[in-house]
């Protein structure tokens, strides 16, 4: 799922033509405009479009994704840049099944609010000498579910947002396939 350039999804669609033991089987995004359909349609992946506009009622919209997900019997839901919050009922039939990439270490700079250019500004503002990105479980809560894996980038004196940011997304798709091999390999076991 994703709502706008799906770099990530970018990263992990070409691992599996590399030969990531995965398959990508349906993705949905909120926002027709998205490039991220574009990705999709160029790997051959069945599109959903979803959201405030198709189903107002949240309820509706949050079973109408819960539908789709169940019918193409996924294993894994991934949110490249997903930006909307996960309703209950697909939180609960997935729970801990649902990967998030977040552009920093979590647990810090996440939660409501913090995202894109917001994060990387509070890693400047905070004069931190190093940020990165984490793959965690989707929970109820904004970015508190567990860390599975993390990558660590360098902040250097002169960084600014926009080098900061380009230096986090330059980790952010290795990292999301190299997390994936890790559960495909048993070395990140994710709970029932």
């Amino acid at each position: 799922m994703a709502s706008h350039g799906g770099s990530g999804m970018k990263a992990i669609l070409e691992a599996i033509q590399q030969g990531l033991d995965a398959q990508a089987v349906v993705f949905i995004g909120n926002n027709k405009n998205a490039g991220a359909f574009c990705i999709a349609t160029q790997h051959h992946l069945d599109c959903h479009h979803l959201s405030t506009k198709t189903h107002p009622d949240p309820k509706q919209l949050d079973q109408a994704i819960c539908s789709i997900l169940e019918r193409y019997q996924i294993d894994l839901l991934i949110l490249s840049g997903y930006m909307k919050k996960l309703g209950p009922i697909t939180l609960e039939k997935f729970s801990n099944r649902i990967l998030n990439i977040h552009p920093s270490l979590l647990p810090n700079h996440g939660g409501q609010g913090m995202y894109g250019d917001r994060v990387h500004q509070a890693v400047i503002d905070n004069k931190e000498k190093q940020s990165g990105a984490s793959v965690h479980i989707v929970t109820a809560e904004y970015d508190q579910g567990p860390v599975l894996n993390q990558k660590i980038v360098l902040v250097e004196e002169n960084d600014t947002v926009e080098t900061l940011r380009e230096k986090v997304k330059a980790v952010e798709g290795k990292l999301y396939v190299d997390t994936l091999s890790k559960i495909i390999k048993g070395d990140i076991i994710l709970e029932k």
